[in-house]
Parts: structure tokens; sequence; C-alpha cells
């Protein structure tokens, strides 16, 4: 360990070496504070240069890091705090510092970083321009953290850049400008790449895959199942590398492939993903697809139930794929997140029934019990994000009280105004494509109480 840092010490050089260091534990620690990074930052890099100078003792890593594994234990302890600390610190030796390395927070469900004005930017960057860049990397690389490394490496880097060229310039709101159009990709990368690691950390490659088929099927239903789930399958899988990917390189060779495979399936099929694959970038071009809109729902032919032997048979999650696929592809304006809450309940009843004594009795119970209702809250769930969608905020809004006061003739105004932040609230946070899938997990229990008429969304 102490040749392979000390090498890459000397590769980058104490500055490089200290910018990667703020990344990789804000990454880490995204829920750590500023000064606890500074803390644990400014330790590591002190061991790092003291032990990898010409000349140092042999042992100087391992007792330096020794070192630094009991502060990290102690009660006073400046470094960031996690719930796994105490439990590690029974451990001696190595055992506690690979115990202690591999504690990381999980993923933030609202990234919190906002970005300032050019004034604000400016004038943070005159004041001190490394204080500037050292908590420029740590909230944006807290709030992205589950992007991949070399990605969260060139983002920073280039924003840094911007920053430094643009605030010495004669003219910084046309430079700004220009620069940001150059750092477009690798800033919407850096997102998309959040948004979709989050997920694969939180959920794991089966949920990747989940998510992958519903955005196909919510942007061309027009697609087969057969088209669509391979495609679904091959982002799991690319996922699942991209996100632990520790070069620039293999981060663009990954999802330029899944690009390449969704360009030759389905741009014949339609003509938005048709334009968005003309590009000569294939970064760029599984971006544009990645934020289509959804398409306008088609006339389809009602949803065929899985009948009980298919819901139990081998070929059982072959065919609530598939069940997911036609919901998902008439449902249009539904975030996965709804979607996936069915998909789970599917899942649940499947694994239930299919053990059960008596498989049919259970299946047709849990049926007649969840059916109606379930589709009550999936057509509620489309209107309102699709209403949320197809207006302005502000319109949204009045349309939601108009709606309350119609409804609810005997509510008071101030009840009505609840109803209507309580709402807008929820559609805001919830029916968008990026929205934090943990945090709207308990949001849609809570709706999907209000919809249901005999508490079987329990199903839900």
């Amino acid at each position: 360990m102490r040749d392979k840092i000390c090498q890459e010490f000397n590769n980058l050089g104490k500055n490089d070496f200290r910018t990667l260091t703020i990344i990789m534990n804000s990454k880490k620690f995204s829920n750590a504070t500023f000064e606890e990074i500074s803390h644990i930052v400014k330790e590591m890099v002190s061991l790092v240069e003291t032990c990898c100078a010409e000349g140092a003792d042999p042992n100087c890593y391992d007792e330096g890091s020794s070192a630094l594994s009991d502060k990290s234990c102690d009660e006073n302890s400046p470094f960031p705090m996690h719930a796994g600390t105490a439990d590690c610190c029974t451990h001696q030796g190595l055992e506690k510092k690979l115990c202690l390395a591999a504690l990381h927070h999980p993923p933030k469900a609202f990234p919190t970083y906002v970005e300032p004005s050019n004034e604000e930017l400016c004038d943070a960057f005159k004041k001190d321009p490394k204080d500037f860049a050292d908590k420029f990397l740590y909230e944006y690389s807290s709030n992205f953290g589950q992007a991949p490394l070399p990605l969260l490496v060139a983002s920073t880097g280039s924003y840094l850049s911007m920053v430094s060229t643009c605030c010495i310039s004669p003219s910084p709101g046309i430079c700004f400008l220009k620069e940001r159009l150059e750092r477009k990709t690798v800033s919407i990368t850096t997102r998309m790449a959040n948004r979709v690691c989050s997920q694969l950390a939180v959920y794991g490659k089966e949920k990747t895959k989940f998510s992958s088929l519903v955005m196909f099927s919510q942007k061309i239903p027009c697609a087969s199942f057969e088209e669509i789930l391979p495609l679904a399958e091959d982002a799991a899988e690319v996922f699942s590398k991209f996100c632990n990917s520790t070069t620039e390189d293999s981060v663009q060779k990954e999802l330029s492939e899944h690009t390449t495979k969704i360009c030759s399936t389905l741009s014949s099929k339609d003509e938005k993903f048709a334009d968005c694959c003309q590009g000569k970038n294939l970064m760029q071009d599984y971006l544009c697809i990645y934020s289509l809109q959804h398409a306008k729902v088609t006339s389809l032919p009602d949803i065929d139930t899985p009948t009980n032997e298919q819901l139990c048979s081998e070929d059982r999650d072959q065919n609530s794929y598939r069940y997911m696929f036609e919901i998902s592809r008439r449902y249009t304006s539904i975030p996965e997140v709804f979607l996936s809450k069915l998909y789970d309940a599917t899942k649940k009843v499947m694994d239930e029934c299919c053990r059960a004594v008596d498989v049919t009795g259970c299946l047709n119970n849990k049926k007649h019990q969840g059916k109606k209702e379930v589709f009550q809250f999936l057509e509620k769930a489309n209107e309102l994000c699709g209403e949320y969608t197809n207006n302005t905020f502000l319109e949204f809004k009045k349309r939601l009280k108009d709606n309350f006061q119609k409804t609810m003739t005997g509510a008071t105004p101030e009840y009505i105004t609840e109803l209507v932040e309580d709402r807008a609230n929820f559609a805001s946070t919830c029916c968008t494509m990026n929205s934090p899938p943990l945090y709207c997990d308990l949001k849609i229990k809570a709706e999907a109480g209000r919809t249901c008429d005999y508490g079987s969304c329990r199903l839900i």
C-alpha cells in the first residue's frame, strides 16, 4: 500500500495529490463537514509527504498510519464521524486500519450544491484562491460523490480552470458563457452518473436493469419488449463497471459501447432517437438520449395481467419484467420511483405465494385485493406527474388549487393551501427524472395511503 501511494504521490506531485485526497474523502464521507475533511486531508498528505521522501524510515508509513487509526478512534477525533467507527476500533493492527478504511457514508438523497453567481465566484476566488478551491472540491465531490472518480476529477478540474481563467478576464461574463458551454458535457455526465451510480450503490444491479427498462419503455413505447430488455440488461452490466471505473478512458469506453447498441437498436424506431444518434461524440449522444422527454401515450390495448402460472413459472422474472414494460409504456408520465414500488410489490407477492401450500388461492387473493387500487394509484400518479411536467410550476399549483376547491367544497382556505403546498412539493421532488429514490419511496407510501380505498395498497 505504501509503495502504491508513494508512486501516486511522486507521479502527481503534492498539490495534485492533495486535490485528489480532498475529492476522495469528500466523496467517501458525503455527510462530513468541511472542517472534518480538512483535518483528515492535512494528516494524510503530511504522512505521505514525510514517509515517501527519499531516505525515509521503512517503518514510517506503517507507524504513521497506525497513529492515524488511533486518532480516528479517539472520542474527540477531528475526523469524519461514522456509526461503524466504534466497531472498527475494537480490532487491532492491520485489521483495524482496513476496517476504518472501508467506512463510507451513504449517497446524499438531495444534492445541496448550488452554484454561486459569477460575481460571487470571483469575489471568493480573489479573496483566497486556495480556500475557494478546497471548499468547491469538498462541496461538489460530497454532493456528486457517486460519480466515478475520473469523472469527478475531470469535472472539478475543468470548473476550477474556468473560474481562474474568467475571473481575470476583461470580459468575465462572455468568458463564463463560453467556458460553461465547453464543459457542458462533463458537467451533465457527472450529474447523470451520480444519479445512476447512487441507485446502483443503494439498490444493486437488478434495480439498475429495471430502471433502464422503464426509461426505454417510456421514451420509445413503440419498441418491443424483445428489443428493450437486452438494452436494459446491458445497461446494468455497463453501469456496474462504469461506476467503479478508475480511468477516464474506461468511463468513456463503457458508456460509448452501450450507446452504440442503443442507437443500432432504436434509432430506426423513433425520430428523436435518430437525431440523438447522429452526433459525432457517443458520450454526448447518450446524454441526448437520457435527456429525451417521455413520449406521449399512444393508443395501446389493455394490459394482460400475468396468469398464476406465469407468476410462478421458471420464467417468472422475465414475465414480471414484461408486465412492468407494458405498464411503463402506457403510463409514460410516471417516474421510475413510482413504478419501482409496484415492481417490488409484484416481486413480494411472487416470493410469498409461489412458496405457499395453496399457490392459486394465495395469488387470487392478492390479485383481488390489489388490482383495482393499484391501477387507480397509477392513473392518479400519471395524471399528477403529467400535469407537473406539462405546466409551469405556478400554473400547476393553480390547477391543484382549483381541483381541491371543486372536490373539497367544505374545506377552509388554509387547509386547501396546505394541501396544495404538500402536493406541489411532492410533485416537484418525485415527478422528476432524477427524483431521490429513498425519500420518494417514503413519500409515495404516504400518497398511496390517501389514494387506496380499503388499505389494499399494503401491496404498494
